[in-house]
């Protein structure tokens, strides 16, 4: 059985996936707004850890994470952007006046 976890590494402004501690992915990402809007740029899951469903675990991760924190997201990363799109609950996350910039 495989450790997946997901963390905020702040100092490298990217939330990252491990598996069994092994670094496998990340999102970076920008503060905005003093923090409290957090912009999603860029996704990545290593070849090595590819078809493990990671980018899903990351995505469901930080989307919960930013619900429970109080922020919003604005998924400027494609990945995130269809994953907001194909998952409704979450486009609560991005504030509306910026919605349709995303599609959403």
């Amino acid at each position: 059985m495989t450790d997946v976890s997901v963390t905020d590494n702040t100092d490298a402004a990217r939330f990252e996936v491990r598996v069994d501690g092994a670094l496998a992915g990340f999102a970076d990402y920008r503060l905005r707004e003093h923090g409290t809007v957090v912009a999603v740029m860029h996704t990545e899951i290593d070849d090595a850890f590819a078809g493990q469903g990671l980018a899903k675990q990351l995505a469901v991760a930080v989307l919960d994470g930013l619900r429970a924190d109080g922020r919003s997201l604005l998924p400027f990363c494609p990945f995130f952007r269809g994953y907001v799109a194909k998952h409704p609950e979450y486009v609560d996350l991005v504030p509306e006046a910026r919605r349709a910039e995303f599609d959403l």
